[in-house]
């Protein structure tokens, strides 16, 4: 249970905010809507998840029965995984799905699973994310990735996740501390 919880209460969240900035470093415009509207913030992290989410698969499963799924047979006992990046790009349930676009209000994403699968530490992973994100754009204005995204080193494990995400900024000056 541990384990579980490290993988799926931080890793997850680590992973969401490091992809998410890249993205949006890898969409200007996009990012632009971002910094000139921050109302927008809890719509971009949904597209975030959405678009460059940090679950790719969903958890294996067995078939029950013999079906046929979208051309293909599937037998009972035979080992089914799911797609959860692919389903959050699917041409059926999303307009123009391989668009990074910060103001989609379409339906929803199954970044988090679905049904009794829904991740339950969901809402807290959507904070985290905003409040990470949303920091770090208000608090680099010229925040830049420092070598080019085809450069970028990814972790080798089963959620997708940078291993570095090697960036740019002119820092700020130090906050003012009060007198002792």
């Amino acid at each position: 249970m541990a384990i579980l919880l490290v993988l799926a209460g931080h890793e997850t969240t680590v992973n969401l905010v490091g992809m998410g900035v890249m993205t949006l470093l890898l969409h200007p415009g996009q990012l632009a809507v971002l910094r000139a509207d921050a109302a927008l913030l809890p719509s971009a992290v949904e597209e975030l998840i959405r678009h460059t989410g940090p679950i790719g698969t969903g958890l294996a499963r067995f078939a029950t029965t013999d079906l046929d799924l979208a051309g293909t047979r599937v037998r009972r006992g035979d080992l089914v995984v799911t797609s959860l990046a692919a389903a959050n790009r699917a041409p059926a349930r999303f307009t123009d799905p391989h668009r990074f676009d910060v103001r989609r209000g379409e339906a929803p994403h199954v970044g988090f699973g679905h049904g009794i699968h829904f991740c339950l530490g969901a809402a807290l992973a959507r904070l985290e994310a905003e409040v990470a994100i949303g920091t770090t754009l208000r608090r680099l204005p010229d925040l830049a990735l420092a070598k080019p995204a085809e450069r970028l080193e990814w972790r080798t494990s089963s959620l997708r996740g940078l291993a570095e995400l090697p960036v740019t900024f002119t820092p700020s000056p130090p906050l003012a501390r009060p007198p002792h």
